[in-house]
């Protein structure tokens, strides 16, 4: 199956990509195949670009689920201070180490920022599992966000980062209960948007492991509606996702 395939099948019948590792087996070359096998059970290292109140609240998590996570921010202190009150699988770094570190890399920074990222990371970031929350908001990010709005959040992001594997996430929700979501796994959704199956199944099992049900709603072109002020915006079930992604184009 290829990943258009899979996406308009997704849509329609809503398939979950994630927790399966035979598609991710069938598509793409043999060691990220292997890789994706791996990664459906054995735990991960994660780097964390951006440990605010996103990142840090997620890479919490992760690491109590027993994955070993390397934060990092413009502030090392924080990072150092936050690490050390997670234990031993955390731990602090530049934002370059933490892309070097990191198996799956999670970037949760001000899109105003993005540019400078893929820059300064580049071809650490290449070949790599890339969450994106960031969100384009015009009052503080600028013009840089007002062209990522009409390009498409998702769209504009994998152009800022080139060659990452780009799975749009966690973009439509608040972050004060994002480290709570696992008191109650799958009650609430996540819509995710992705262009590449093999990226979509590992995001989506870092998602379930924080406590929400992965919802796959498209392709990164679908990312524009992974943003606060959309219909897909605020705490929904699945079956609502799903229902409201069914309307969108």
């Amino acid at each position: 199956m290829n990943v258009d395939g899979a996406m308009k099948q997704d849509r329609r019948g809503f398939l979950r990509v994630a927790g399966t590792t035979t598609a991710a087996l069938a598509l793409g070359g043999l060691p990220f195949a292997a890789h994706a096998a791996r990664a459906a059970t054995e735990k991960l290292k994660i780097g964390v670009v951006g440990s605010g109140r996103v990142g840090g609240t997620l890479g919490g998590v992760w690491v109590k689920a027993g994955h070993e996570v390397m934060f990092s921010s413009r502030d090392l202190e924080h990072d150092k201070k936050l690490a050390a009150n997670l234990g031993p699988n955390a731990r602090a770094g530049t934002p370059r180490e933490a892309a070097a570190f990191g198996e799956v890399l999670l970037i949760s920074v001000p899109y105003r920022a993005l540019p400078d990222v893929g820059k300064d990371l580049g071809n650490l970031v290449k070949g790599k599992v890339v969450i994106d929350t960031c969100n384009p908001i015009p009052s503080r990010d600028g013009d840089i966000a007002t062209w990522a709005r009409e390009k498409g959040a998702g769209l504009a992001s994998a152009e800022l980062l080139p060659g990452a594997r780009i799975v749009r996430g966690f973009n439509a929700i608040g972050y004060a209960r994002m480290g709570a979501a696992h008191e109650q796994p799958g009650r609430i959704g996540m819509p995710i948007a992705g262009d590449d199956a093999q990226a979509v199944a590992v995001a989506s099992r870092l998602i379930r492991e924080i406590g929400y049900e992965p919802v796959l709603i498209g392709g990164l072109a679908m990312g524009k509606y992974l943003m606060p002020g959309t219909p897909l915006a605020g705490e929904r079930t699945p079956d609502q996702i799903r229902q409201i992604a069914a309307t969108l184009k």
